[in-house]
């Protein structure tokens, strides 16, 4: 062979490799990156063409395709209570992407996974239309019917976790939308609607309790604080402190007052427990700084700050700042500052103390179940962690039922149950209207469900709406439903 025939065969052998090479690439180890980017209009246009699985709530569709026939693709996607679960299931478009759990399980739904190759194979030859498999939730339609009426006109969300497993037994977001208007085949109309959402200064299109801009945590914060207090075993619940009606914040001219403008109850010292249980800034103030920046902040990752979560949909990290002068750890160690959560964070926190200490990974996920009914993936419960210990959750549970039994959190009681709770008012800034709170759990000596209710612009009374008077008799209904089950 001459030189340069071997030239030539060389590079066409270079040329064959490379094409192999990255044949293998795109069609083993890039095809789902490829089929669930948005840009793949080939894959989404086969999804309409394909019998979408359905998404179900206690074995009853919210979300499911019907037959088009005077439509260009075979099937339609329909929600039947869109206003109350669209925040879940998110929405299913032919222009705009999926969102919620339409985008997080899209290949499942549409028979593409990985683990359903057999199925589509089998659709292959015998040349049946491939049908996808349907999602159950962990989502209990009574208790979330419940936290959607209890919200009303409100704005601001309401999620409620299983202590034991992470199952999230109801998630609200309000004001909600109808992803029908979005899964309708005429693009004109599709993006009329999309965009009018997008416009919506409410943000309708937003899922609150996971994600969106973030919240001041304000009081319930002092629940983290007071677990991480009494589990680094330098405070206990009856530790003390300076009991002034006014704390001039180091360095600044800036004042700290408790809600009362006064001092935490009577004396010149005021215990953990008692500010707890009547919510007072000043203490907790205190407290955040004996403390350290360093253990608040080992204590806010344990309780899965700064995590990045699924559930299966991806979770907006919660922050606890790092960097602080005093005055800013002493604000943030009442849930100000630059302290920002995710209501499902602030269940989160409540349901580990519930647990024991212990903090379950939240899923919104029951089962997968193939066309044929088998099961493709029933995840079990996963620990993320233990925050704190089973002596420290029992303390701080018990200090929690007393704010609710005897503290400032009153309108959270149920009759002959033990609610464990505690109420958050937030300060946005200035004139700015409060973000009003209530987390907790019951009941407390068997918890079976953890609420965090979060409302937002005051409730519309600006800063005049107090978190016991709005957001507590909410976190109460959701309870509720829960142990009427």
């Amino acid at each position: 062979m001459n030189k340069e025939l071997r030239r030539v065969s060389v590079v066409t052998l270079a040329m064959f490799l490379a094409l192999f090479v990255s044949t293998s690439v795109i069609q083993v180890f890039a095809v789902d990156e490829l089929r669930a980017d948005p840009r793949n209009v080939r894959t989404l246009y086969a999804s309409y063409s394909a019998e979408r699985g359905p998404i179900l709530v206690d074995g009853r569709p919210i979300a499911e395709s019907v037959e088009a026939p005077e439509s260009v693709f075979a099937f339609l996607r329909v929600y039947s209570e869109p206003g109350l679960y669209a925040p879940v299931t998110g929405y299913f478009t032919l222009n705009q992407g999926n969102t919620g759990i339409e985008g997080a399980y899209n290949d499942f739904l549409t028979g593409t996974a990985n683990e359903q190759f057999l199925d589509q194979l089998g659709a292959l030859v015998t040349g049946q239309r491939p049908r996808g498999a349907a999602v159950e939730l962990t989502i209990d339609p009574v208790v979330q019917q419940a936290a959607r009426e209890a919200m009303g006109d409100l704005k601001g969300a309401v999620v409620a976790i299983e202590p034991s497993t992470g199952r999230i037994l109801a998630m609200v977001s309000t004001p909600s939308f109808d992803p029908n208007r979005l899964s309708a085949h005429d693009t004109a109309s599709v993006i009329e609607a999309y965009e009018q959402l997008l416009n919506d200064p409410d943000d309708p299109l937003i899922n609150r309790t996971i994600s969106g801009d973030q919240y001041f945590p304000g009081s319930t914060f002092k629940v983290l604080v007071a677990a991480a207090a009494i589990d680094s075993g330098r405070f206990t619940a009856e530790s003390t402190f300076p009991n002034p009606a006014t704390l001039e914040l180091p360095l600044s001219d800036a004042v700290v007052r408790n809600a009362t403008r006064g001092p935490c109850g009577s004396g010149s010292t005021v215990t953990i427990a008692t500010a707890l249980r009547l919510s007072c800034n000043i203490p907790f103030a205190e407290l955040g700084l004996a403390l350290g920046e360093e253990t608040l902040a080992e204590y806010a990752d344990r309780f899965g700050f700064g995590a990045e979560l699924q559930v299966p949909m991806a979770v907006t990290p919660s922050r606890f700042p790092r960097g602080l002068d005093d005055a800013q750890l002493m604000l943030s160690s009442f849930g100000q500052f630059d302290v920002r959560v995710t209501p499902l964070q602030m269940a989160m926190v409540n349901a580990a103390i519930a647990n024991g200490g212990n903090l379950m990974q939240p899923t919104l996920l029951d089962r997968i179940i193939a066309p044929d009914l088998s099961i493709i993936q029933q995840p079990e419960p996963t620990l993320l962690g233990q925050p704190v210990s089973r002596a420290t959750a029992e303390t701080v549970t018990r200090l929690m039922v007393d704010a609710v039994a005897n503290g400032v959190a009153g309108n959270a009681r149920i009759e002959g149950v033990d609610v464990a709770g505690k109420t958050g008012t937030a300060e946005n800034g200035g004139d700015a209207p409060f973000t009003l709170w209530f987390t907790g759990f019951a009941p407390a000596d068997n918890p079976r469900v953890a609420v965090a209710v979060v409302i937002e612009d005051g409730g519309g009374l600006g800063q005049s709406g107090s978190s016991n008077q709005i957001a507590a008799p909410i976190g109460k209904r959701v309870l509720e439903a829960v142990l009427s089950r």
